[in-house]
């Protein structure tokens, strides 16, 4: 991976590095690491610049001279728990307690921070603990056996006769003791070992237990820095307006109003958005409600969500499709069809959009909340023409990701607005400028078949998909050598279950310039998961089986997946009692991210067609678990957002603007609404798997299936539509006569 060869000035964390080297292994994605600790190019200068700790073994651990220990983190914090995980992975393995740890964001560096599943400096998809369950465990053990043979050789032991606990060296023999940082310095001077050794998982004493984040107190108190709460001597605030056709470009702006408002300073333009620059926020959004802008809108004028699911729908019945993954042929039988669609969807991050950037002559410095910090740092360089090295960049802490910040677009404008003005500028977006600009999760339409034997069996299964390219657009040199996007197929090419023969093909469907589309959580496994689960749902009550039952008999080879299932049945109660009218319970599972989950919903439907959520079990095995409490809140908030998602979630278009704005019309369940999420771990040895994303990508086919239990109406779209929830054997005949069907008849 490329260096970026520049450095955050308040407080440079990097010095030496675990070398991690990664080849792609084209449109599987996966990585190979491998991990070699030895220093890296360029850690003298990054000692230096971080004030030269008396012990820097690697890119992620300090040792300052009081003894106290920093843990550089290569991820960033939006509310996932990671600073956390990862601090208890260096604390299991270099011998101090959590809360011995002191967290800090790292520099744009690719080369001593990039994620091997990722194949750079990236938070994202679920991958950080996997990344770094190695990584960070060596980067302790590397540090420890270098502290344990200094207090060693200074007492003329035997490494092996010493102990580590609390930052404290001991020799129990002769009962001496040396804190870390009187060895500090000596270590730093010791050759990097040749060999480690790891704790067996059966002797950890951090990493399992539940620990509470090591981030809690300062967002208690205040004290936490997110990128919105930058402050900064002699700073201006500015907020923006973007044509609202997307696409579009600024023709003029009348001013004159704008600029009479006390403290308003300027207003400032690009080519398709205009800023007002204010002493405060409020200013400048008076001024720029006071603008008098037109716009061009451009090729996008006429565009609406209606043309471009004609479109969609044409490429699925007409496009070339590329093969994701074929195995078998199609045998005889009867074959059930049907087609689900899913809509485009904003991330509406707690913390909308905002950055803050100083254009000197000879610097570009910048703060924001980011999850790629060195593509940002490579943008920034382009539109300002100074080289990388001459880009500062300060990441702060995530008021919410979900994808939407691993996008660089807010920083490219307020870098294009900054170099105009000699002041720090703080360019914020409202609510309404960040879900109307969002770069939004693809639409996708399916059309899902199988063959089936008279029993209901399933002999053959198959999903043909249309839909945008996110990494097309992202890193396209990661797409498959046949232009496959594995994100795409992400949990139906390898399904949970044994399908004896399957063929899954997606036919690439670009939207129109000016639309372009995002990673969203829990990216692929979401949209596929919605789509197998709830058809999966179909073929079991056409064979008029039980959907645990049907679903059992495929999972034989699966016992990791069929042990999930399991648990979530018995602790939901599944086929225990009897319901009320218009209750039902509905189940989904899959194997997102490395880890094995399920998710049983119960609902009540009113006659009105109101959905009620009354209880949600999830089962989980997502290998080891590094903190129980983060595991448990992670899955519920997956869950829950999944869940507003299916309930009311879309992003819809007319003349080619998005009409949504804020949380009235694009909106997340309330405390009212939300119910009791269970939590059930299964206590594994294996390597961890994702975990952020998990609740996320399988909650929607839950709440499906627990919708059509109470109903009888098959949601193949979303977000849910209540018309055809409702009560009465007229609306039932609207369903009937509306909504798509399965088709059955003799496969060719």
């Amino acid at each position: 991976m490329k260096s970026v060869p520049q450095f955050d000035r308040r407080r440079l964390l990097q010095a030496g590095g675990l070398s991690i080297a990664f080849t792609w292994l084209g449109g599987a994605g996966k990585a190979i690491a491998a991990i070699n600790p030895r220093q890296q190019p360029g850690d003298a200068a990054a000692a230096l610049a971080d004030g030269s700790p008396p012990f820097a073994p690697n890119a992620f651990i300090r040792v300052d001279a009081d003894g106290s220990v920093r843990l550089v983190m290569p991820m960033v914090e939006m509310g996932q728990g990671i600073y956390t995980g990862s601090a208890m992975l260096v604390a299991e393995e270099l011998g101090v307690e959590l809360d011995q740890v002191r967290v800090e964001h790292s520099p744009p560096n690719e080369a001593l921070y990039g994620m091997p599943l990722l194949g750079g400096q990236i938070t994202g998809g679920s991958t950080s603990t996997r990344s770094t369950w190695g990584v960070l465990r060596e980067a302790g053990a590397v540090a420890r056996t270098l502290l344990v043979a200094t207090a060693a050789a200074r007492w003329k032991v035997d490494p092996a006769t010493c102990t580590v606990a609390r930052g404290v060296v001991s020799h129990a023999p002769s009962g001496r003791q040396l804190g870390f940082g009187p060895l500090a310095a000596d270590a730093a001077r010791l050759p990097m070992p040749g060999k480690l050794t790891l704790k067996n998982p059966k002797d950890f004493t951090v990493i399992g237990k539940p620990l509470r984040r090591v981030d809690s107190p300062d967002k208690v108190n205040g004290a936490t820095q997110f990128g919105i709460d930058v402050r900064l001597p002699g700073m201006k605030v500015a907020t923006v307006k973007a044509c609202p056709t997307l696409g579009g470009v600024l023709a003029s702006v009348d001013d004159k109003a704008a600029r009479a408002i006390p403290g308003v300073i300027d207003v400032i333009r690009i080519a398709n958005a205009v800023a007002v620059v204010g002493e405060h926020f409020w200013a400048a959004k008076q001024g720029l409600d006071a603008l008098k802008i037109k716009w061009t809108p451009g090729a996008n004028a006429g565009l609406s969500t209606r043309k471009l699911r004609d479109a969609l729908a044409d490429s699925l019945a007409k496009g070339k499709s590329i093969v994701g993954r074929e195995v078998g042929k199609r045998p005889e039988g009867t074959l059930v069809e049907a087609t689900y669609q899913l809509p485009m969807l904003a991330h509406a991050t707690m913390e909308p959009l905002n950055t803050t950037v100083h254009v000197t002559p000879g610097q570009c410095e910048i703060w924001v909340g980011t999850q790629v910090p060195a593509r940002c740092v490579s943008v920034a360089a382009k539109i300002t023409g100074l080289p990388e090295a001459k880009v500062v960049l300060h990441n702060q802490y995530l008021g919410g990701g979900f994808g939407r910040r691993l996008e660089t677009d807010s920083v490219e404008q307020a870098v294009a607005f900054a170099r105009q003005v000699p002041y720090p500028l703080k360019v914020v977006w409202t609510r309404e400028e960040d879900i109307g600009h969002d770069i939004v999760r693809p639409m996708y339409h399916d059309n899902i078949s199988a063959v089936v034997d008279a029993g209901g069996k399933l002999l053959w299964f198959g999903d043909r998909i249309s839909g945008g390219t996110v990494l097309g657009r992202w890193a396209p040199a990661f797409m498959g050598k046949n232009g496959m996007d594995g994100d795409l197929i992400e949990c139906v090419a390898e399904p949970a279950y044994d399908f004896p023969n399957l063929k899954v093909e997606w036919v690439r469907h670009d939207m129109p310039p000016g639309l372009d589309v995002g990673w969203w959580r829990g990216v692929g496994p979401t949209h596929n998961l919605f789509v197998i689960e709830s058809f999966i749902d179909e073929l079991a009550q056409r064979a008029k089986q039980d959907p645990v039952a049907y679903r059992r008999t495929m999972l034989q080879k699966n016992p990791r997946t069929l042990a999930v299932l399991d648990l979530a049945a018995e602790k939901m109660g599944w086929g225990k009692g009897t319901l009320a009218a218009r209750v039902g319970r509905g189940v989904a599972l899959g194997d997102p991210f490395g880890s094995r989950v399920c998710a049983m919903v119960e609902v009540e439907v009113t006659p009105q067609g109101e959905v009620r959520l009354r209880r949600a079990v999830v089962a989980l095995d997502c290998g080891i678990a590094v903190n129980m409490s983060s595991v448990e809140a992670q899955v519920q908030g997956g869950l829950l957002f999944g869940l507003s998602a299916a309930l009311f979630n879309e992003i819809t278009i007319e003349n080619g603007a998005i009409q949504q704005s804020n949380f009235h019309d694009y909106r997340s369940l309330r405390i009212n609404e939300t119910p009791a999420v269970e939590v059930h771990v299964v206590k594994s040895a294996e390597d961890p798997g994702g975990l952020g994303e998990v609740g996320t990508a399988i909650a929607a086919p839950a709440l499906a299936n627990a919708i059509f239990a109470a109903t009888g109406v098959r949601l193949r779209e979303l977000p849910v539509n209540r018309a055809l929830l409702v009560q009465g054997k007229e609306a039932l005949k609207k369903v009937a006569m509306g909504q798509a069907r399965s088709e059955e008849g003799s496969a060719a």
